[in-house]
């Protein structure tokens, strides 16, 4: 299947419509069929809504989350108290002490020998310190007895208060846990040690009650700090599986509605606590449907989705066939139409405010598709997305009329674009849909203005992000699919454009020839219903190919030098068929949209160069030459703007070239000039009907009767015209 099949497969268009529906189908919200986004304060105007079957009245996600978040910070830190730490440290004390007296007996009994502890007790200097002690040398009469007993009496003191692992500081609240056993008691966190505080704590106890110099209270402190050990020890399995337990017992639920229990009556107001039953209940009897039940409602939301672009594709197919049998177009709309589809299924994911359903991007889609199509195209995909991006939110009218209100004055503003800054114009029509539906639906439910003002700010974002994103998108829709807008094609229309530019120089006959040919096939253009800008830029573009070597064409030899007089045939031909290859090269390299490139070759198609083909009859016999070796290398016209060209071009040209002319011979002349090209097979391939020729017809002998009308000749002229130039300097 090659690439003309693929855009026009049957086939991949009803898989692209199954494709595109389905993923629709697939944002729906879950549960039974209910208004998913009851508004508060609207009326109920069903029938009373009755449970079916007893379900919990559920809170909303958030706030379960924050009741959480709140339980598991109001757990504590948990510790637990080790009993055996104070007696393995009073053992250990005791024992290191004993071996610290006998290592420095030993040294002061052997000066000269090296003895080590088994435990590193103290450092060097701090032994020395205890040395000097035992030799009366320091601490005025302090022995290591006394050192000893003083520590002995301090560990007691410091676990009778306990002493916790865990600085102050990473501790967040003021309380913590401690387990004792199979006790749990809470305390402030200042009741114990920590290893900042047990620090000050020593200094000033051993400063007061055994030494203040200042060798002898770092030995002591060292000696102290060695043996110390933490009792109360954080545990942070116990205080995570706290915080879980405390978590779980968080109730998800606000209550309990019985079956057969009236939630809601018909023509109440909805309250917030009405919307919460709602909402519950519809989760409730989602959660209860059997497989089969499941099966039938996403058939249902299937034919829902499906019933919205019915209309909308019996509308291309009767009236936009060119889209309808593109399947490159009709993919571009999918895309467009579920990427606004998505947007509204992540914000209905998101529970902060009712206001963010108007964060929903339907106006981008309204703004694009007019641009990319046309404004009817544009509105009616904005219909479709509105309403299904309303059953996506739970089957909301209200969001579906805003939506298509701000979609439909979104399109309005660029149905007649001329440039990209114009799509930034959107903003005040977009933000006046949305807050003009906004007020009115809110004093009809009697919404309070901080809620509608809230609901206009979310709405003034959209207005600003829309048309921005527009501006953005419609650069790579372009390339992408290879389209060619009209908003390309306006800027096309600007004179001061490289190629424009270079022809008006260059050539200014073809330039002031190929101005007015623009004019006659716009004019025409409307009258078949065929693109009129279109053909205007293909007739501004269509003999570019002329800047090359302009002075092979009449029009442009100011000085009525000819230089096919010095020319065979062949070399005029190969002349006057350069400018279409030339012109084709330029447009590539100029990155000319496709569509442009077209009109260069077909708005001479497959003609025959009748001037030179009859000189090289005279030259060289009739029987010698073949009229196919002097055609042009076509291809023929295959749409009606190209079509238009190739007669506009052939008839300015053609009157242009008359001494007298007069309606009677335009008319003449015309007529000859578009049977040629009918009888020649060159509007073969073009969708023009004989209606559509006689429109052509009247439409260019009108303007170029007009610009050859017969003038009233001023008084002296003759005499003005026939003046040299030697008289006129006089």
């Amino acid at each position: 299947m090659d690439v003309k099949q693929i855009a026009k497969s049957r086939r991949l268009k009803i898989l692209l419509l199954i494709v595109t529906v389905s993923l629709i189908v697939l944002m729906f919200p879950k549960g039974e069929s209910i208004d998913s986004e009851v508004q508060v304060n609207s009326i109920w105007i069903k029938n009373d809504l009755i449970a079916s079957q007893a379900f919990e009245i559920l809170k909303d996600p958030q706030d379960i989350e924050r009741e959480r978040v709140n339980a598991a910070n109001k757990i504590y830190k948990i510790f637990v108290k080790d009993n055996n730490v104070p007696r393995k440290v009073l053992e250990d004390i005791k024992l290191g002490s004993k071996e610290l007296t006998n290592q420095i007996n030993l040294i002061i009994s052997y000066p000269d020998s090296n003895f080590l502890l088994s435990k590193q007790v103290l450092k060097p200097n701090a032994f020395n310190t205890f040395i000097n002690i035992q030799n009366k040398t320091i601490g005025d009469g302090l022995t290591l007895n006394q050192i000893y007993s003083f520590c002995t009496s301090e560990i007691k003191r410091i676990y009778r208060r306990g002493y916790i692992d865990t600085p102050y500081t990473e501790i967040e609240n003021d309380t913590i846990s401690v387990r004792d056993g199979k006790y749990e008691k809470s305390y402030l966190k200042e009741r114990f040690f920590d290893s900042t505080v047990l620090s000050t704590y020593l200094d000033q106890r051993i400063y007061n009650h055994i030494s203040k110099q200042q060798e002898i209270k770092s030995a002591i402190k060292e000696f102290l700090t060695f043996f110390i050990k933490p009792n109360i020890l954080y545990s942070q399995s116990s205080t995570e599986e706290a915080k879980k337990v405390a978590v779980d017992r968080v109730s998800i639920n606000l209550g309990i509605v019985n079956e057969n229990e009236r939630i809601v009556a018909k023509h109440d107001r909805i309250t917030n606590d009405t919307k919460v039953k709602i909402d519950s209940y519809r989760i409730a009897k989602g959660s209860t449907l059997s497989t089969f039940d499941t099966i039938l409602q996403n058939i249902g939301k299937f034919l829902h989705i499906t019933l919205l672009f019915v209309p909308f594709i019996i509308y291309l197919f009767l009236f936009r066939k060119k889209i309808f049998y593109n399947n490159v177009k009709l993919l571009l709309i999918s895309i467009v139409i579920l990427l606004v589809s998505f947007s509204a299924f992540v914000i209905s994911q998101i529970e902060i405010d009712r206001s963010l359903e108007f964060l929903i991007l339907v106006p981008v889609a309204s703004m694009l598709l007019t641009i990319v199509f046309d404004s009817r195209i544009g509105f009616y995909a904005t219909v479709v997305v509105a309403l299904a991006v309303a059953g996506i939110r739970g089957n909301d009218y209200i969001l579906a009329v805003t939506n298509i209100v701000a979609g439909g004055l979104a399109a309005y503003t660029v149905r007649d674009i001329k440039n990209r800054n114009q799509i930034f114009h959107s903003f005040l029509y977009i933000l006046f849909g949305y807050v003009l539906s906004i007020l009115a639906f809110g004093l009809e439910r009697f919404d309070p203005w901080s809620m509608m003002l809230i609901s206009s700010a979310y709405a003034a974002s959209n207005a600003i992000i829309s048309p921005a994103l527009t501006f953005g998108l419609i650069i790579f829709v372009e390339k992408i699919f290879k389209i060619t807008t009209e908003l390309t094609l306006f800027e096309l229309t600007d004179f001061n454009s490289p190629l424009l530019k270079g022809l008006a120089n260059n050539a200014p006959g073809t330039f002031a020839h190929s101005i007015t040919i623009g004019s006659m096939v716009e004019n025409a253009a409307l009258k078949i219903d065929a693109n009129p800008i279109l053909a205007r830029v293909g007739a501004y573009y269509h003999d570019i190919g002329k800047t090359i070597k302009p002075e092979g064409f009449i029009e442009n030899q100011l000085d009525n030098v000819n230089i096919h007089e010095n020319l065979s045939p062949k070399e005029s031909l190969d002349l006057i068929r350069e400018h279409v290859l030339g012109g084709i090269e330029l447009a590539k390299k100029h990155k000319l949209p496709k569509e442009i490139i077209d009109f260069i070759p077909m708005h001479h198609g497959t003609m025959v160069v009748k001037y030179f083909c009859e000189k090289a009859k005279e030259l060289y016999g009739e029987d010698n030459v073949s009229e196919n070796d002097y055609r042009y290398p076509g291809p023929k016209p295959n749409t009606r703007e190209t079509a238009l060209l190739m007669l506009a071009d052939a008839s300015e040209s053609a009157v242009r070239s008359m001494d007298e002319p007069t309606p009677e011979k335009i008319k003449n002349y015309m007529n000859s000039l578009f049977k040629i090209r009918i009888d020649d097979g060159q509007l073969d391939e073009a969708p023009l009907t004989f209606n559509d020729i006689h429109e052509i017809k009247e439409s260019f002998l009108s303007i170029l009767i007009s610009q050859h009308h017969k003038r009233i000749r001023y008084p002296q002229q003759d005499e003005l015209e026939n003046k040299n130039e030697d008289e006129t300097s006089m």
